[in-house]
């Protein structure tokens, strides 16, 4: 049996980055890639979970809203949704794109509420559901730089990647079309008073922080690319948008 071919794939070419925008050595990327189901499943094991904890807020909202519910979910299944393409060979710039948005900005949002937060959040949780939350949305983050080896990030995808989640964003804290806002459930209401602001906006600052966060990396990205290649701008990447 190929051992290989049931875990993954030979990693991808990688190009040579700065460590901003690549942080993680080769050795550890290619290590994803080569067992790439195997993330695909642990990921696909945290949007079931994602799931299942947000099924409270599932039943307090309309059903027109689910989508925009199961922020940190959502992430994981699209990078298992982005891993698992490339692995058949079906690579797509567009997954790739919103994967790296959904797990950099998720992946820092919730252990932001969580420290900001944290004796209530502690107090509901419990040490190791807490600890659990805190250090599996930061292996989001890690697991993100992976991706540039599968997309040069092409401005067309960023788009998408981008529109998608600051709508997201106004759904979540600013604009719901339909009920109520559709953040994840915080510790506190959302209008306590909170130093000199209220809780809403403490989540509301670091959501919208981050959403650029990972605008600003994955354009990076492509202009690190970019250069390295010494190719035209306008070059599009080999994998399917």
């Amino acid at each position: 049996m190929d051992i290989l071919g049931a875990l993954g794939r030979d990693p991808p070419d990688r190009e040579s980055l700065p460590r901003w925008v690549a942080p993680l050595p080769k050795r550890l990327e290619d290590i994803a890639f080569r067992f790439a189901w195997l993330i695909v499943a642990i990921n696909l094991v945290g949007t079931a979970f994602g799931f299942w904890y947000y099924r409270f807020q599932f039943r307090a909202l309309p059903t027109e809203m689910w989508i925009f519910i199961p922020d940190s979910p959502g992430a994981t299944l699209l990078i298992a949704l982005a891993l698992g393409a490339w692995a058949l060979g079906r690579s797509s710039d567009t997954l790739a794109a919103l994967a790296f948005f959904g797990n950099v900005k998720l992946g820092l949002w919730t252990p932001y509420v969580l420290v900001v937060f944290w004796p209530e959040f502690l107090a509901a949780n419990g040490p190791a559901l807490y600890a659990f939350l805190l250090v599996s949305h930061l292996a989001m983050v890690v697991q993100a730089f992976v991706l540039h080896r599968i997309t040069d990030f092409p401005l067309r995808a960023v788009a998408v990647a981008t529109a998608w989640y600051t709508v997201d964003l106004l759904m979540d804290y600013f604009v719901p079309v339909i009920g109520e806002v559709t953040h994840t459930s915080l510790p506190y209401a959302d209008g306590a008073p909170w130093f000199t602001t209220t809780v809403l906006q403490v989540a509301a600052a670091g959501a919208v922080v981050l959403t650029v966060v990972p605008l600003f990396w994955a354009l990076g990205t492509r202009i690190a690319t970019l250069r390295d290649r010494g190719a035209d701008p306008d070059r599009e990447s080999g994998s399917a948008a």
